[in-house]
């Protein structure tokens, strides 16, 4: 996996294990790998990636079934969409805005951009 230097790598995990929830490669309520597996497929140290899956359970993401494995929480794709729905809305739409103003973008342009990137998903 390609880290970014801006951000923790345990945070960079976990968004990883939320794309992975969002694309149903973890359905709900079934195991996701282990914290060694884990570990493996992305190459990091083993305590990294239990920060990940730390944080991920702090925000019922995902819950551990002792001596079982962890496993993907009942409601985690719609947790996880709200967050990030949030989180867009907070900070990232701001430059977003910024920058369809000072490069002089008109809405239209948007909306347009939009519903092409609709008809190709």
């Amino acid at each position: 996996m390609d880290f970014k230097e801006n951000k923790a790598i345990y945070l960079q995990i976990a968004e990883r294990i939320c794309d992975e929830i969002l694309l149903d490669k973890h359905p709900e309520t079934e195991r996701i790998p282990s914290v060694r597996e884990y570990a493996s497929i992305v190459e990091v140290n083993f305590n990294t990636v239990m920060r990940s899956f730390e944080s991920l359970q702090s925000q019922e993401i995902i819950y551990n079934k002792r001596g079982i494995g962890y496993f993907v929480a009942d409601g985690a794709k719609n947790r996880i969409k709200e967050m990030r729905k949030n989180n867009f809305l907070k900070s990232d739409i701001n430059d977003f805005f910024k920058q369809i103003y000072t490069l002089d973008i008109t809405m239209e342009d948007v909306m347009k951009m939009y519903e092409e990137y609709k008809k190709n998903q």
